[in-house]
């Protein structure tokens, strides 16, 4: 044990200011300013930084850092099957899309006002890629998000209702600033399935953003959900406050798989010394 009179080890008197440092600014969680202060500090001196401007600039790395995580967070939570975003989105191969509506919509300013989004088109077309694009704008803009499928969601919220927890469940559902809801259209619905469906976009209605994605038009949407009356009124409040993305066209999926088998063909034509480019299908002798 060490006494008050006794001597300082070498190096405490160096050592126990970056250690108490490093304690506070943990405490504090501020774990970018504790990365970076040392090396901001030099730049700072090289530069002839003064002191507030030496604190801005941590103080503006820690921001930009603790927003990044949130943006992360957001990500996470919402449970996006993948990060897409509209720099690889092909509009070029969707002529029936409307890009300029598209790209208002990434300004996420539909959120604020609570409207809809309803993407129609045939499948391999595009819609869930242009519907998890708006997620990640909505979360890049600080909106929580919540990404399900139309079977998955009936599926959770039949397990909810015999679980008797239904309640807390669309409560989670109506509180997320932007639901979206992919490939409503491709499994038919039970009745009880249907109106499960309908409490969620009804209890949202005006008070939520809700994306859905269908390759059905809106007049077939009686085969997925069974009834006139519950198809009517649900596209009532979906469509009251929305923009529809029409995106038919030849199935985008289906073009790539296609030319990825006449490569693969090409390929097998030609000797391993000639190289084709998979894009122009020109041959290089090597």
């Amino acid at each position: 044990m060490t006494r008050a009179d006794d001597p300082m080890p070498t190096g405490t008197m160096s050592t126990a200011p970056q250690v108490l440092l490093a304690h506070h600014l943990k405490q504090l969680k501020l774990p970018t300013v504790l990365r970076e202060y040392d090396k901001v500090a030099r730049e700072c001196a090289r530069d002839g930084v003064d002191h507030p401007r030496y604190l801005l600039r941590l103080i503006e790395l820690e921001l930009i850092d603790r927003e990044r995580r949130t943006v992360e967070r957001r990500i996470r939570a919402a449970r996006f099957p993948a990060v897409k975003s509209f720099d690889t989105f092909d509009f070029a191969a969707i002529p029936s899309l409307n890009k300029p509506l598209v790209l208002e919509l990434a300004r996420c300013e539909y959120i604020l006002r609570r409207e809809n989004v309803i993407a129609l088109g045939n499948s391999g077309t595009g819609k869930t890629h242009a519907a998890l694009a708006l997620g990640l704008a909505a979360c890049q803009k600080g909106f929580t998000v919540a990404f399900t499928t139309a079977a998955a969601l009936v599926n959770q919220l039949m397990e909810a209702r015999d679980e008797r927890r239904l309640l807390k469940l669309q409560r989670e559902l109506a509180a997320v600033k932007l639901l979206i809801v992919d490939e409503l259209g491709y499994v038919p619905l039970t009745a009880t399935g249907a109106e499960l469906l309908f409490e969620v976009f009804s209890q949202r209605y005006e008070r939520g953003s809700t994306i859905v994605t269908s390759n059905l038009p809106f007049e077939d949407w009686t085969q997925v959900l069974g009834s006139e009356r519950l198809t009517g009124a649900l596209l009532d409040r979906l469509t009251h406050h929305v923009s529809i993305l029409t995106m038919n066209g030849d199935s985008y999926r289906l073009k790539q798989s296609a030319g990825r088998r006449r490569s693969a063909a090409r390929a097998e034509q030609y000797p391993a010394s000639d190289t084709i480019d998979p894009d122009t299908g020109q041959i290089t002798t090597t």
